[in-house]
This record gives structure tokens, sequence and C-alpha cells, in this order.
């Protein structure tokens, strides 16, 4: 594992299928939410669809079609609509951010009232298939129902109600910052200190970090972990091989 390169800039890689189930108000999709620290990039690969965005300027509605690539900032609520087989390839900004807990859903506020009920809200718990996937749509429209009170305030009322948003949601991670901070330091800091290292290093005239290249490659995984968005196929670096198929660690458990 320590021979593994990071993805480049030490992001993190994932495709997504989004969800086809109907929602409260008509549309199709998945669960609205919020980065607080990465910035986040859809490249559609297939299909059509939207990207609605809620962000003290107001609700957003950016069209996806295969080819497209839009991204948002930390802080950008946003929410995928399906409107005919969306599947979208995600960078993400800061590898093992997001699954340390970088996201928060927009769930009506007695539901980010503290950790637990938060946990509570969130959690698909075990059981099968059908069971968990009953559950990760009660929650999307749990996290929809939150999405519209937010849209209405921010377009007809005082926006307060996202601010106030801001400041649960940043409440909630706390007891996570430093997990966070230790990740970031691995991989996205790691990444960019290496990049000057080896500027520095060619302007001495040392080639040395060039003989030290590596390819690295992760075969296609399965597209079904339950995703806020939809369905998801996540490229964990623990599984890459190198450039001939060989070596490797063992996966990371789901």
């Amino acid at each position: 594992m320590s021979d593994t390169p990071l993805l480049p800039a030490g992001v993190g890689m994932s495709r997504l299928r989004v969800y086809p189930w109907q929602t409260r108000d008509h549309l199709h999709g998945g669960s609205p939410h919020m980065h607080l620290t990465c910035t986040e990039c859809y490249a559609v690969l297939g299909g059509r669809g939207e990207l609605h965005t809620l962000t003290a300027d107001g609700l957003s509605r950016v069209p996806l079609a295969a080819g497209d690539a839009v991204w948002f900032t930390p802080g950008t609520i946003h929410r995928a609509v399906n409107v005919e087989d969306l599947n979208v390839q995600v960078i993400m900004e800061n590898d093992g951010l997001p699954e340390a807990g970088d996201a928060v859903m927009t769930f009506p506020p007695e539901h980010l009232a503290d950790p637990e009920a938060y946990a509570a809200a969130a959690s698909l718990g075990d059981g099968l298939p059908a069971e968990r996937q009953d559950r990760a749509r009660a929650r999307r429209d749990l996290a929809v129902q939150g999405f519209e009170r937010l849209v209405a305030d921010v377009e007809h009322g005082s926006g307060e109600l996202l601010q106030e948003f801001y400041r649960t949601a940043a409440a909630l991670v706390a007891g996570r910052l430093d997990t966070w901070e230790a990740s970031w330091r691995a991989k996205a800091l790691a990444a960019a200190e290496a990049t000057g290292e080896q500027i520095a290093a060619l302007r001495r005239g040392d080639v040395s970090h060039l003989g030290r290249a590596r390819v690295a490659r992760i075969g296609a995984p399965e597209q079904d972990t339950l995703g806020m968005c939809g369905f998801l196929a996540v490229y964990p670096r623990e599984r890459a091989l190198d450039g001939r198929g060989e070596g490797g660690a063992s996966p990371r458990s789901a």
C-alpha cells in the first residue's frame, strides 16, 4: 500500500447511477446534501438529468447530459435529479473525507438536533437489499422535505434557515475534524507538497523522482453501494494493482 500512488492530487473517485425513484415533488433522484470541506465534480457518462443546487444566491437547476462536467464548492446544497438513466463519474476533492462523514443531508431540524438524531435518520441499518433500499428512499424523502423548506426560505424569506443549517451542520461534524485533518494531511496535502518537492528537485537538476515512476490500476468495482444520490461504485486506493494487474492490497470492506 505504501508504494501505491495517490489518485491525482489526492482526489477520490466513484461512479454514480442516480436513483430512478420518484420523489415527493414528482422528480426522480437522490438526497439533497452538502459537503463542508470538499469540492465535487460530476462528469456525466450517459443519460440525462439535472443538478439542483442551493446557495445564498438561490436555487439553480443545471442540465446534465453526456460529456458535461459541473463542479461545486463546499456549502453548495446539491441534489441529483434523474431524467433518463443518469450516470456520472464523481471526482471528489480530499479523498477519505466524504467517507469520514464530510456530508450532511438536509433533514428537517428535529433530525439535525444532535449526532444521535442525525445518525438515526441517516442510517440504512441491516437487512435484505430491498429493505435497505426502502430505508434509502425514506431517507431521501426526508432530505427532500428539509430541502424544500430551505429553498422556500432563501427565495421568499430571510435566508436565515440556510445559515442555521450551515451552523447546525458544522456542529454535527465537530467531533470528526481531527480525523479529517489527519486524512487531508496524509493524502491531498501530501500530494500537493510532493509537487513542490519535485519542482525544487528539478531546479537542482535532480531527476531521481522520475526513476521511481509507478503505474496503478483499479478494476471496475461493483456499483451496489447505496449512496446519498444513487447507486455508487467507489474506487478505493486499497484495491489498486500495479500497471500489470499484479500485487495490491486486500479490498476494503464496504
